[in-house]
């Protein structure tokens, strides 16, 4: 593996973005990558105003994402950035990722995949035609009892799957923040920057994400309804999904941003005929395995587990009884990522592990998700087919 450590650069993340934050600390546990450059914000200033706050270079901090992307790529191979991470609203997740492919840079770019689905769909030509190697950070696949969980259900130990409930319950827009100065806020709630949903665009392509992730299933048709609970919304702030999966698995989604005072305890049970898992976010170093005829069995994440699958334990950093938690899930993806990055790089085929990341797939599916969610609210035929 080359020991150049890997240039991040990163687009959006500036004054009031918690989500740039996440990027920056996730990306830099591991050694493996450093933040060289960024454009921070569409203001100038402020972008400026970051930058002297990471202490970045001057000349490596951007007006904009053309400035960034036109700049960088002048630059010798052994200054430019590697990848760009972009952490910007939705609406702009599309064009910066294109330029960035297009010319040469890798990217990691925070979910939804786009604004709409069309622009899932050509962007996920531009990734296959450019060769780049693309991450989407659904968050929780990178915790290690997740990963376990898969694992447990690919080696057929709950049998045929047979019910699947995804939950991800949050309060914080339980009343109409958004008219404040809450930038988090404004922004998820407004069409033009979120799209056409909220709720299910913001949280519950997380939760759809993790249920096809877990079970290995796909999702074959869906039933959807969806509210607007807060008086003066344009956008859905609370819904729930019937799933119907292949091979004859149903289940249940619930996405809600008014379950006043909670907070993101994403959670996911799934049985099948032999065996249950239950896994949630609250207590993430937890897998509970439910038996028809025997005590349940709890399943703790730890380096010192040699019950735990290999999957389990290359995403796994610390010994049994040291929490790990978001800001480690967040990493495993950035470590996966960068891992098939180096690999790419010296012509090595990476391990099987280290590519378990989400990609592009996962976007076009999470937006197709959008579509036909809201497509199912609106309609009196409530049970719509689940089609790319």
């Amino acid at each position: 593996m080359s020991n150049k450590k890997l240039k991040m650069g990163m687009i959006g993340g500036g004054p009031g973005s918690f989500i740039g934050a996440v990027h920056r600390i996730s990306a830099a546990m591991d050694g493996l990558i450093e933040l060289a450059a960024g454009a921070f914000s569409s203001d100038p200033e402020k972008s400026a105003q970051t930058g002297r706050e990471l202490f970045l270079p001057p000349e490596r901090v951007y007006g904009s994402y053309d400035e960034l992307i036109e700049k960088e790529k002048r630059l010798p191979e052994e200054e430019r950035i590697d990848f760009v991470a972009i952490v910007t609203p939705n609406h702009v997740h599309f064009d910066p990722s294109v330029k960035a492919l297009k010319n040469g840079f890798h990217v990691v770019l925070d979910k939804p995949m786009t604004l709409t689905y069309e622009e899932a769909r050509e962007l996920d030509k531009v990734i296959k035609e450019t060769g780049m190697l693309f991450c989407l950070t659904h968050t929780y696949t990178g915790y290690p009892m997740v990963k376990e969980a898969k694992r447990m259900i690919e080696n057929g130990d709950l049998g045929k799957i047979r019910k699947i409930y995804v939950e991800y319950p949050q309060g914080w827009l339980w009343t109409d923040v958004e008219n404040t100065d809450y930038k988090q806020a404004k922004w998820r709630t407004d069409p033009k920057q979120s799209g056409i949903a909220n709720c299910m665009g913001d949280i519950g392509t997380h939760a759809f994400n993790l249920a096809e992730y877990v079970s290995g299933l796909k999702l074959k048709q869906l039933c959807a309804d969806l509210n607007i609970v807060v008086d003066g919304r344009t956008l859905d702030d609370d819904g729930a999904v019937l799933l119907r999966f292949e091979d004859g698995a149903t289940g249940v989604l619930m996405a809600s941003q008014i379950a006043t005072g909670s907070e993101n305890n994403i959670k996911i049970r799934v049985f099948g005929e032999k065996a249950g898992i239950e896994w949630e976010q609250d207590h993430a170093n937890t897998l509970l395995v439910r038996h028809p005829d025997a005590p349940a069995q709890i399943y703790r994440t730890g380096g010192d587990k040699p019950y735990l699958s290999s999957a389990a334990m290359e995403n796994t950093r610390t010994p049994g009884g040291h929490p790990e938690g978001y800001l480690e899930a967040f990493a495993n993806l950035y470590r996966n990522f960068a891992r098939c990055l180096y690999a790419k790089r010296n012509g090595e085929t990476p391990k099987p592990e280290w590519e378990d990341f989400p990609g592009a797939m996962d976007g076009l599916r999470g937006m197709a998700f959008v579509e036909h969610v809201v497509r199912s609210s609106k309609s009196d035929q409530k049970w719509t087919n689940f089609e790319l």
